[in-house]
Order: structure tokens, then sequence, then C-alpha cells
């Protein structure tokens, strides 16, 4: 299937997945909760607020995360709406801004119990209170795991502005290799683990990781896919898969898209052949092991689910799209300038609108 000037056609990269949709029964609750939370920040004016809770990020995390505990349930909620909010924050800001912003929020993270200084980022004192609620009910060795991929995490948000300001063209493979990090990937898997005691030999065995790796990468591929109509419609597609293929290999959409089913092909049959070939460690830990796996296996097919489900990337026509795989290119506008205390959270309603000449 292709797409025209006007119309983009959406893979299903999940038709031969085996990990069913499901959602946490506490979905509404606990999100209720945590968008309550994030409010009393007053981070984003009424209307981006407002487009924000259309996101539905607590949908995103009960996907996610169907069989948690309510704790840790909140734990993958909160961090969810963590990410949104250093990213609509940093997008908007130059590459010195955003690294002050980043020694803020590396600092809150590892010192949960600190108290952040008069005048900081607002994003200092979110992190803050996110992980001092997160870090209480979780074991040592997922809390150990978490700040090592959230940290690797909010580092390269930093190399991201530092590209988006020096207008670098990557590589594919640097690319993909950066996306790793700065798509929240690797972070957004450690809700997986909160109540498990897995070792460092376990975790980080070479064949693990590259089991996590695939999943990551899914979770760009889904994500680039899912978003490229909403980025490129506000010019912020520079770090898209699809935007980096067609640059480097100069090629139309279709053929870009191509490429893009083709790595995702491979990616998740790397994954399906690794989970047959799992090394053992101990009874205790092989168990603890597979329902990881299991559970980081769930996590292509909530971003996918959730992509059609919430407002984020197709408003109201989300479960048409799902159905059609079709969905009208929207207009391409120059984005207004902004600055942080006035975050812009646009609904795709608001983008599909003529631009007015």
């Amino acid at each position: 299937m292709s797409s025209s000037l006007a119309d983009l056609y959406i893979p299903d990269f999940m038709a031969d997945w085996p990990w069913p949709r499901r959602i946490h029964p506490l979905y509404e609750e606990v999100a209720a909760e945590s968008n309550e939370w994030l409010r009393s920040f007053v981070a984003f004016t009424p209307a981006s607020q407002a487009a924000f809770e259309k996101c539905d990020f607590g949908r995103l995390a009960s996907l996610a995360y169907p069989d948690a505990s309510r704790d840790h349930l909140r734990t993958g909620v909160d961090l969810m709406n963590v990410f949104f909010i250093i990213d609509e924050y940093t997008d908007v800001e130059p590459a010195p801004v955003v690294r002050e912003m980043i020694d803020a929020v590396i600092d809150a993270v590892h010192n949960p119990y600190k108290p952040r200084p008069a005048g900081e980022t607002i994003l200092g004192e979110v992190v803050r209170q996110f992980a001092e609620r997160a870090f209480k009910t979780a074991t040592p060795e997922a809390v150990a795991h978490f700040l090592e991929s959230f940290t690797d995490y909010v580092r390269s948000v930093v190399t991201e502005a530092e590209d988006r300001c020096n207008g670098t063209l990557l590589s594919i493979d640097e690319f993909i290799k950066i996306r790793r990090e700065n798509n929240g990937g690797r972070p957004s898997l450690s809700p997986c683990e909160l109540h498990l005691n897995l070792p460092d030999e376990a975790f980080y065995h070479p064949h693990i990781v590259e089991m996590r790796t695939c999943i990551v990468d899914m979770i760009t591929i889904i994500n680039d896919v899912m978003s490229y109509n909403r980025e490129q419609a506000t010019e912020n597609d520079h770090y898209n898969l699809l935007t980096i293929v067609r640059r480097n290999l100069n090629v139309d959409f279709d053929t870009a898209m191509a490429w893009v089913v083709d790595f995702h092909k491979s990616v998740s049959g790397r994954f399906l052949e690794g989970l047959k070939n799992v090394p053992s460690f101990s009874p205790e830990v092989d168990a603890q092991l597979q329902e990881y796996l299991q559970s980081i296996a769930n996590w292509p097919r909530c971003l996918d689910s959730w992509s059609f489900e919430s407002k984020r990337y197709f408003g109201e026509r989300g479960l048409e799209v799902q159905r059609t795989r079709h969905v009208p290119l929207l207009p391409r506008r120059k984005p207004e300038p902004v600055r942080q205390g006035d975050i812009q959270v646009h609904i795709i309603e608001a983008l599909a609108r003529p631009i007015a000449v």
C-alpha cells in the first residue's frame, strides 16, 4: 500500500506480534491521580494543559504495565508524564539552556530527598518528586538499573538539542544508536522490573541487552511512524526515522516507509528468535528473567494501541485510522517561537486547520 502527497499509509506493525492488547483495571483511577499531580506544577498554559491531557499518558502506562501493582502503575504513569514535560520543555530551547535543565534533572533523580534551589527549572522539582515516590516501592536492583538508563536518556536530550541547533544530518546508523537513548525506551522498560531482583549478570548479559535493544528499536519505529504526521506539520521531524531515511537515501516517502517496515521485520524477528535461547543463571533468576522479557515484549503492542486510542497523533479519528490505515497529511507550518513557561502543546485538530495567508 502506498501514500499520496495528501495521504499517509500507516503499516500494521503488530499484525503478527504474539502479545495481545491488555490494560490495567486501575487505569482511570491512577491516571487521574498522576494528572492531578502534574497539574499542580502549573507547567503549561490552560490550553496546553488540556491538549496534554488528551494525550492520555495514563492509558499508555496502563497498556504498558497491565499486571503492575497499584504503586508501580503510579510510577509508570508518572514516568510517562515526566517524559512528556521534559520533551516539551527541551524541544523549544537552545542547547545551552537544555544542558542547564538536564543538569538539574540528573541531580534531582539521583538526590530525591535534596530540596531544589530557588529559581531552578521546574523540571528539577518534577523529577525529584517522581523519584522520591517511585524509589520507595522499587527493589534496589531496579532503582540502579533505572538511574543508569534514565541518566543516559536525559543526557541524549542534550545531544539532540545540539544536533537541532547545528543542523546536523545523522547517518541512519548514527540516528538509530542515538534514538535508543533519547526515545525514552530503556527507562520506559524499568517499571517492568520494579518488583524484581534481577542481578547485573543477568540484566546486562549480552543476550538480554540485545533483546532489550530490539524492543527499544521497535519503540522507535512505531513512535516515529505514528508521530511523523504531527512532527512534519510543526517542522519538528528532524529526529524522525522516516525523515532520516529519506534524506540519507534520497528516496520518496513510500520507499522510506518500505525501508522502515523491513527494519521492523528484522528487529522483531531477532527478538522472537532470542526468546528461544535465553541464557540460564539460576532457577530463581531464570523465572524472574522470563517474567521481565514477557513484560517488555508487551511494549510495542501497548505503544501501537495507545497511538490510536489516545488523541496524541490522530485526534478523534484514531480508531478510524487504525481500521483504514490511512491519515490525511497535515499542512506544514512554521512553529511559533516559544520559551519555557509558555509551552505550546497542539491538538491535532488545530494542526489540521488551514494555514492563514
